[in-house]
Parts: C-alpha cells; structure tokens; sequence
C-alpha cells in the first residue's frame, strides 16, 4: 500500500503538485525568474546587505534633496547597525520619513501604541531612533506607525508622503508580506482585487500566531496565548505603489539550519501568483530578492536527527 493524504484544511496553501516541485529546484533552476533579481547570500552577509541597501537608499536621497520614504518591517537590531553607519557618516536624516508596514491589535480592532513592549513603534524607537545621533534623527512625527485612528487613511499617508521609495519585505510561514494574510476575511481572493487593497485591520492566520511565539520578543517558547490576535497593515496596494521592492529571506531558528521559512520562501519565488501565498505579488510586481543560503538549501528529509 502507499500511503498517501492530502495536506490539512488550515494550511493555506495545498497544491501538491507544485510543493513538490518548490521542494527541489536547486542551482540555475532556482535562480532563474522573468521578474524577480534572486540573490544567494552567505548567511553571514545577509544582514549587512540590508543594513546597505537602506543606508543606501537614505544617503542617496539626501545627495539628490529628496525625501526618503521607507516602509519598514519589524524593526530588528540590523537597525542598530544602519544607525551606525549613519552616525559614522554623519548622515543628517531630517529628509527620512518611515512608515512601519504592521502592528499588533487587539481583538476589538484596537492597534497597540510604544505602552505595549511587543509594539513596532517601541522597537522602532529601541532599534533606529534611540541609536541615531540626536542632532541626525529624523523627527518623530516622520515615525509613522498604524494607528486606531490612522489605520482607515494610513495608505493614503504614504501616497501623501509621495509613495515608498522602497518597501523592504519577507515572507511569513503563511506567505503573508506585512501581515497581509491568506484565509482570513478581510482580504479578497481574487487576485486583481486584491492588488488593489489598502490598509486595514487584519485577522491572523493560526500559523503567524505559531510562528510570533518562537520569536525572542514572546519568550521564543510556543506561548501562543501571548500573541496578539489581531494586526493591523499595509495593503498589497502599498506594495504595488512601491518604487523599489526588497525582499529578504533568512529566518533561521537561532542560526540553526531549521528554519520554518524555508519552503513558504520557495512558493513566494516559484510557485503561482496568488492571494494564498500573498508575498507571491512580488513576482507580478518585480523585486530584488535576497536569500540565504541557508534558506536556499532543498527541503529534505533527515531520518537521524527528527525533532
């Protein structure tokens, strides 16, 4: 008998046909794309990359009197590092607006502020504000973050702003960029709608949930009683509107080879474009991706090892 079953109801994604053939792709067959830059990195030179694109992307409008506006991801201690760099160059960010692409809410819709330690905007104050020099800081108010009383305009903030100049990006273990999830009733599933959907309130899939309680800021132990259930982000009109998009793939558990990342980054660059896999987009819209080497490893068995 071979033994055979189909993948469970509430994994968004289960065409088994093409996971098997995610799974695999190695070499040439794993850089090739029509639309996306894919880039294979040491692990250890993932984050520098990032910490050069975005002081990268600062110094250069400042060289050309522009405003420099970015949506960011989570701030992370790489932020520290840019910060750095800035300081180091003594880089006067006054001309820098950044929008933070999500944040935690509540289940009445109620979006955390910095009072919150888990808060976006209290990391992006840790990680990016405090590191700067305080005559180089940008001013707070260009710290733009979702709000309770923002979030219905919130993508209309960065059209004002004059759109992203770059949106840096990675994807969750549902596919989700942002906290743009699949399988939960604020977005749509069909594919040219949801191109053209802002801001909002989000529901989390189960999987985000699992995935936030593995991470440091939640104890990295599984209390996935402590994660919020509930999100607010940009939409995948944000995205789209985007004169760059970045896309980085390299979360590993504690820079182990495990890595819950490994396969959703396989379907986001080569399985189909779809609201199921909402990170895809970037392969109608065009990106510059780095991943790890790490994360570009096939996904195999090992029989020794298991748990």
């Amino acid at each position: 008998m071979t033994f055979t079953f189909r993948p469970a109801g509430f994994i968004p994604y289960r065409d088994t046909e093409v996971l098997n053939r995610v799974r695999t792709l190695t070499g040439e067959d794993y850089l090739r794309h029509d639309t996306l830059k894919i880039h294979v990195l040491p692990d250890h030179l993932m984050g520098p990359r990032f910490v050069a694109d975005m002081v990268g992307e600062i110094v250069r409008a400042r060289d050309e009197g522009r405003r420099c506006v970015i949506i960011t991801p989570n701030p992370n201690p790489a932020y520290r590092e840019v910060a750095m760099v800035l300081n180091a160059m003594r880089v006067d960010c006054k001309h820098v607006v950044t929008f933070n692409m999500d944040e935690w809410a509540n289940e009445d819709g109620e979006i955390a502020d910095e009072s919150y330690p888990q808060s976006f905007i209290a990391a992006t104050k840790r990680f990016w504000l405090s590191e700067l020099a305080a005559d180089l800081r940008p001013l707070e108010e260009n710290l733009m973050h979702p709000t309770t009383d923002n979030i219905g305009h919130y993508s209309d903030l960065i059209a004002e702003a004059g759109g992203a100049d770059v949106v840096y990006s990675g994807p969750g273990w549902t596919g989700h960029l942002a906290f743009i999830e699949p399988d939960v009733p604020e977005w749509s599933k069909d594919l040219e709608e949801f191109l053209t959907q802002g801001a909002r309130i989000t529901t989390l899939n189960p999987l985000t949930i699992a995935q936030n309680s593995l991470h440091a800021s939640f104890g990295a132990s599984g209390d996935i009683a402590a994660v919020p259930p509930k999100a607010a982000t940009i939409g995948p009109l944000d995205v789209a509107r985007a004169k760059r998009r970045v896309e980085t793939h390299g979360i590993t558990t504690r820079g182990t080879f495990v890595a819950w990342q490994r396969l959703v980054s396989r379907l986001v660059l080569h399985g189909p474009v779809t609201p199921q896999v909402p990170s895809s987009i970037i392969q109608r819209l065009g990106a510059e991706v780095y991943v790890s080497e790490t994360l570009a490893a096939p996904v195999e068995s090992d029989f020794e090892i298991q748990y």
